[in-house]
């Protein structure tokens, strides 16, 4: 018997602008980070007040916590217009000359995984965000020149999962500095609430509720999770999310009561019965896994290490006592690891 396919239609173009208005526009929308918000609020104020550009911004955290959201909230905030480009994207001095020489008077530069910046690319950028000039070099050879150009005062937003790896040359250019962090349960409730209202999807608070503890502290995993939610609810049941269908949902989606999905549980049960509970080296755990070691990095092990279900030793990582318990597998007791893998 062949299986039956359910084919889903082609987005629309107002679903994908409302998609797009999910991300807030102004720093009273955007939900959290309280510490941050308000000092860029006064920030934003003394610039516009002295009509200058505001300092350059160098926003830090993990993948999907609102580092894109805040910097086109700072550039509306400010009234100005912004650029976006990524420092991959970066490859050649000429791409940033071509990007910065286009700036008008205060507008917002904003560079996503800008530890990923070429280094040459980011040598020329240090006296553009010092002085506001632009060093070029024209010609080859004895012939070769070099030419100074002046640029319009700008702010540089700088976006970065990995503030490590930004070198202190650039960092320090930054005048201001701001750290995410993961939300908590009740931030991304009301998060929920208002995606739900632009959605335009039933929801009781009992059932955001329960959408919220499964989000791993993102509310860019908690508008993900809503959506496919809504999407089990009208085909499943009629429509309108409670608690019950919430919980419903989010098993058939494989995301369990803490927000693990298939791939942590998968991680932490290669650590417990390949390996034995032995330390595990990144490498060896990416070759395990199938997967690529900066996703292990960026994506699953900030969240598993917050929750204390992943240690990360000198000898490699180790799953914890919580892990077990929360696999329901049994932790055998050992004096000391005979196997350590380093790779």
């Amino acid at each position: 018997m062949e299986e039956e396919r359910i084919l889903e239609p082609k987005p629309t173009e107002d679903d994908i602008d409302i998609d797009t208005n999910l991300r807030p526009r102004t720093l009273p929308d955007f939900i959290g980070q309280e510490s941050v918000k308000s000092n860029l609020a006064i920030f934003i104020q003394a610039a516009n007040k002295r009509s200058e550009a505001l300092d350059h911004v160098l926003i830090c955290g993990p993948p999907g916590l609102g580092k894109t959201t805040l910097a086109t909230i700072i550039s509306n905030e400010l009234g100005t217009g912004i650029k976006v480009t990524s420092g991959p994207a970066l490859e050649r001095a000429g791409d940033l000359a071509a990007i910065l020489t286009n700036l008008e008077p205060d507008d917002v530069l904003f560079i996503d995984e800008i530890h990923r910046l070429n280094r040459t690319v980011e040598e020329i950028l240090y006296p553009a965000m010092e002085d506001f000039q632009l060093d070029i070099v024209i010609g080859k050879g004895p012939s070769a020149r070099s030419l100074r150009l002046e640029l319009p005062r700008f702010t540089l937003v700088g976006a970065t999962t990995r503030a490590g790896m930004i070198t202190s040359p650039l960092r320090d250019r930054f005048g201001v500095n701001a750290h995410l962090d993961y939300y908590e349960p009740s931030e991304l409730r009301e998060i929920i609430l208002r995606s739900a209202g632009i959605l335009k999807v039933s929801i009781e608070e009992d059932g955001a509720s329960e959408i919220s503890l499964r989000s791993r502290g993102t509310p860019r995993i908690a508008n993900r999770l809503l959506k496919r939610v809504r999407d089990f609810a009208q085909v499943k049941k009629d429509g309108k999310i409670d608690r019950e269908i919430a919980r419903e949902a989010l098993s058939f989606f494989n995301v369990d009561e803490e927000g693990l999905d298939k791939l942590d549980q998968r991680l932490l049960k290669v650590l417990i019965d390949k390996f034995s509970g032995a330390p595990v080296g990144l490498n060896t755990l990416a070759a395990a896994l199938g997967e690529n070691k900066e996703t292990i990095e960026d994506v699953y092990e900030p969240y598993l290490v917050q929750l204390g279900f992943l240690q990360r030793t000198p000898r490699g990582r180790v799953a914890t006592k919580r892990a077990y318990d929360h696999l329901g597998i049994e932790m055998e007791q050992k004096d000391d690891f005979s196997t350590e893998r380093m790779l």
